[in-house]
């Protein structure tokens, strides 16, 4: 062999010694970027974990506060109900009393009027009942569309006071 091979074939093993050093290294370096890789997927994977758990619990919490107001809404509707209720039943026996008699409604007169035209006796008659300011009766149909009027108004009462506690729980 030739110094010229002998030479040629050393730079050669050196070079190959050189690149099996480099490729170790490289090796090593890609390890440790796995590695990192690793570890910020594990983190990131927690990190996600967290935020469902976070969410799941706001959700929960929001599914409750719900229940709760439809809970109370519906109370409050269940009481609407019975108000109702119990007043048409107050004001439809009020008007059987009046269409069978058994109650008369009346109103005051001013006995001092003397332009009314209406010559009511200013004491009750013998055997009356009624004491105090002179009253006159009122004509049974008219009886019934006061009660009708107010009955309505009844139910528009009980309608707002409905609202205004539906819009109160909303606002808590």
């Amino acid at each position: 062999m030739t110094p010229v091979q002998k030479l040629a074939g050393l730079l050669a093993l050196v070079v190959l010694l050189l690149a099996a050093g480099a490729g170790g290294a490289w090796k090593v370096q890609g390890w440790r970027y796995g590695k990192q890789l690793a570890e910020q997927s594990r983190l990131h994977g927690e990190t996600l974990n967290q935020l469902n758990l976070a969410a799941a619990a706001q959700q929960r919490a929001e599914q409750d506060k719900r229940l709760t107001l439809e809970q109370q809404l519906q109370a409050s509707d269940q009481n609407h109900h019975k108000a109702l209720t119990d007043a048409q039943r107050d004001q439809s026996r009020l008007r059987e009393r009046l269409a069978t008699a058994d109650l008369r409604l009346s109103v005051l007169v001013d006995a001092a009027d003397t332009g009314s035209g209406c010559n009511v006796p200013a004491t009750a008659a013998t055997g009356g009942l009624v004491h105090g300011a002179p009253r006159a009766r009122l004509d049974p149909a008219h009886a019934q569309r006061i009660v009708g009027i107010t009955d309505d108004g009844d139910q528009g009462l009980i309608a707002l006071a409905a609202c205004q506690a539906y819009v109160r729980e909303l606002q808590k």
